[in-house]
């Protein structure tokens, strides 16, 4: 995929190789609208709205990194669908269901079901711990240790400077860890802390 010669055709109008654009980063939007978001059919429709959005703002477009600009277009998109819940207050975080739909990839047939639940059972409560974060917190963990963008990527996606990219992956580290302490029975027996380690 020639991503310049794609973005040129797409801005002349042709509607054929946008959706090429499409399908290459449909799956990264997703993931991360997903984890901002904890719902599927909300999610998807982000990423829907987001894609619309660039479409229609590709004249905007100045080059350079052209997923850096659309995960901030879909990361914007997720802050206005926060905020809307907010506003009508109509469920809360610790409402959002925590579903497992992509955990299956994750699945090592060297493993015994029992390290296959006691992993699913981790994951589980990582993704609440992960909710429990104030949005922008929770963005900059998502980017960097879910889907691994370096500093200077994710300054690049959130339009922030790289100093408080730093300092929000570090602080939400820290509320991450300090919910996983302080609500030991979401972990599985094996990662619960001894009485000595707090």
């Amino acid at each position: 995929m020639n991503e310049s010669v794609l973005i040129q055709r797409s801005l002349a109008g042709e509607i054929e190789p946008f959706n090429e654009l499409v399908l290459h980063y449909q799956g990264l939007a997703f993931s991360v609208a997903y984890r901002m978001l904890q719902d599927s059919e909300t999610a998807a429709d982000a990423v829907q709205d987001s894609f619309v959005k660039a479409f229609r703002a590709l004249h905007t477009f100045k080059g350079g990194n052209f997923k850096a600009w659309l995960l901030r277009i879909v990361t914007n998109t997720c802050y206005d669908v926060l905020r809307s819940r907010q506003r009508r207050a109509t469920e809360s975080l610790d409402d959002l269901p925590v579903e497992q739909e992509y955990a299956h990839q994750l699945l090592d047939d060297a493993e015994s079901p029992e390290q296959h639940a006691e992993r699913m059972e981790l994951n589980s409560a990582i993704e609440q711990g992960i909710q429990s974060l104030p949005p922008d917190q929770r963005l900059a963990l998502i980017l960097c240790d879910v889907h691994g963008y370096a500093y200077e990527e994710i300054a690049e996606i959130t339009q922030m400077p790289i100093g408080t990219v730093k300092s929000r992956i570090s602080r939400g580290r820290a509320k991450l860890r300090n919910y996983l302490y302080r609500q030991p029975e979401l972990l599985p027996s094996t990662f619960r802390p001894t009485e000595e380690a707090e």
